[in-house]
């Protein structure tokens, strides 16, 4: 983004952003707080864009509208998709779209942290970086886990458990910037447990019409692992008709198919720590993301490890939220001149 000048009214809007596989999450140090899903929707047709009336939209208003929309994701398991200048074009809709719903000024420099997934490729982060800097005047990419440490003053000795979406991120923070052998990223996240669940319920129930949309939203109401909470009914159709159907078996098995390689991820970082910190960060296991929200989830962790000591879980109060404003208090907290010690940067 082109800079108009250090005049006196030139005001500092400092942003932290979590760019997710389904949604985004935005915070300002002017009080600003947006979350959006990461989509756009184009009209298929003529008719779609006499309805539209303009070329494309973003977020929550292009999802309702998807029975006229061609809807694109952007972000694949949390990452921009490098395969083609469609791709690029759909993120540069939603990035733009981002930061004007946040009411930048004409005068702002704007600056913003951006989380990315733990291992997120050099070409992925030089990819966003080089969008960014058509929207933003300086802009540092760092790891999702390592957002949600800093916001919650967890940086040494501490382990973060991010499940999104698109991918699930661990990190070992140890009072340093974490090395790559420090982060795992899995690719069974939320979109994982969506596509399980609506396989387990057709096998099961062949006459039911389903589609990730309707898992999605029985996972988000009913996700748990662990002892069955109780019977867990939900409200679907088959062959038009209402029906009423048992889904308690197909959650439980699609949620706790996640935790297998979590669990293995995090022993495998336990182990990184030295001896002596190693039952210190076993108690400082921190889980973010909207996988958080599995009910269950820190008792089920905590059993998990227990071969290793006495583990204590703590599910975050706002996963929504937390990642962007662990993001937005580093950005506020640490000068931008610092800012390539901590991940890649682009502008000055």
């Amino acid at each position: 983004m082109s800079d108009s000048g250090e005049g006196s009214g030139k005001g500092k809007l400092i942003l932290g952003i979590d760019l997710g596989t389904s949604h985004t999450a935005v915070m300002s140090n002017r009080g600003d707080k947006v979350l959006l899903r990461s989509v756009v929707g184009y009209p298929k047709d003529v008719i779609g864009l006499k309805l539209l009336g303009r070329p494309y939209v973003v977020g929550d208003e292009a999802f309702d509208m998807r029975s006229y929309l061609d809807l694109r994701y952007p972000l694949q398991d949390g990452v921009l998709s490098e395969t083609g200048e469609r791709d690029q074009l759909v993120a540069r809709h939603l990035l733009a779209h981002v930061i004007q719903m946040v009411k930048p000024q004409p005068n702002d420099e704007i600056i913003a942290v951006i989380g990315v997934p733990a291992r997120a490729t050099g070409a992925n982060k030089g990819l966003l970086l080089k969008m960014a800097q058509e929207v933003l005047h300086t802009a540092l990419v760092v790891s999702e886990p390592f957002m949600v440490g800093y916001g919650m003053n967890k940086l040494v000795n501490s382990i973060v458990i991010d499940i999104g979406a698109g991918t699930t991120d661990i990190c070992a923070l140890k009072g340093t910037v974490p090395m790559p052998e420090d982060q795992v990223t899995l690719s069974k996240a939320g979109n994982y447990v969506d596509e399980r669940l609506q396989t387990v319920l057709l096998e099961r129930h062949p006459e039911l019409q389903m589609n990730l949309n309707i898992a999605c939203s029985i996972k988000e109401a009913f996700s748990f692992v662990g002892p069955t909470p109780g019977p867990v009914v939900a409200d679907l159709r088959a062959a038009g008709k209402p029906v009423r159907v048992d889904v308690t078996d197909a959650v439980k098995s699609a949620c706790e198919a996640l935790l297998p390689e979590i669990v293995e991820s995090v022993e495998i970082l336990l182990r990184t720590f030295q001896p002596e910190y190693q039952p210190i960060a076993l108690k400082n296991i921190i889980a973010a993301g909207g996988g958080s929200r599995i009910r269950g989830l820190g008792t089920y962790l905590k059993d998990a490890l227990r071969p290793y000591g006495e583990a204590e879980i703590t599910c975050v109060s706002d996963p929504t939220f937390d990642g962007c404003r662990g993001a937005l208090r580093l950005a506020e907290e640490l000068p931008p001149q610092y800012w390539r010690q901590l991940g890649d940067v682009a502008g000055s």
